[in-house]
């Protein structure tokens, strides 16, 4: 599977490492379980959108926050493209049938311990999503365009861990996108137009 984005792209690391340089350390001494996502692009003919998801209120982490469809990647799993597919399955109801992977992110490493492959995936009309309530809140669409305008990446600090962390955040509507989801949505962008 091909890489999104142009093909004299360097390859870079990508994470949460990138606002936060005193985190490099502490990824590379954690043994990093892998994940993969699905960042679904819907394409609607008249502006193509993403579908994502507000994670369970009950769950242990990262409860209530906006994610991609996706997890862990089970040893069943031939790729991560299968693990993203299945997850999104599980997840959403997504049939496999309306999907056509078209390549991959770099991977994504967190300071939670996961590295995310995130599989790009074209998603063709005619599907019907169903959240499971036992992962997922919610599922809607974000337009692609307004992802992809630089102008609504926001950079935002907390302090975790006793820690200042910096971050993205596209705040759309009353939904709040951040965290890993947002920094996967930027590696998309800088990979498209940076």
């Amino acid at each position: 599977m091909e890489a999104v984005g142009p093909a004299s792209a360097p390859e870079r690391q990508y994470g949460d490492h990138l606002l936060n340089p005193d985190l490099v350390q502490l990824m590379e001494r954690e043994s990093a379980r892998e994940a993969a996502v699905l960042v679904p692009i819907v394409d609607r003919g008249e502006g193509a959108t993403v579908i994502l998801t507000t994670r369970a209120s009950h769950l242990r982490q990262h409860s209530g926050q906006i994610a991609f469809p996706g997890g862990s990647v089970d040893p069943g799993d031939a790729s991560p493209e299968a693990a993203a597919m299945r997850e999104s399955l599980e997840e959403i109801a997504l049939d496999p049938v309306h999907v056509e992977p078209i390549g991959r992110l770099p991977l994504y490493r967190t300071t939670t311990g996961f590295k995310i492959t995130p599989v790009v995936g074209l998603i063709r009309p005619g599907f019907a999503l169903s959240a499971n309530p036992v992962e997922v809140e919610d599922v809607f669409e974000v337009p692609l365009g307004f992802l992809m305008n630089e102008a609504n990446h926001r950079q935002e600090s907390r302090v975790w861990q006793g820690r200042t962390r910096h971050y993205y955040v596209m705040p759309f509507g009353e939904r709040f996108i951040w965290g890993v989801t947002a920094g996967i949505i930027r590696t998309l962008y800088e990979r498209l137009y940076a």
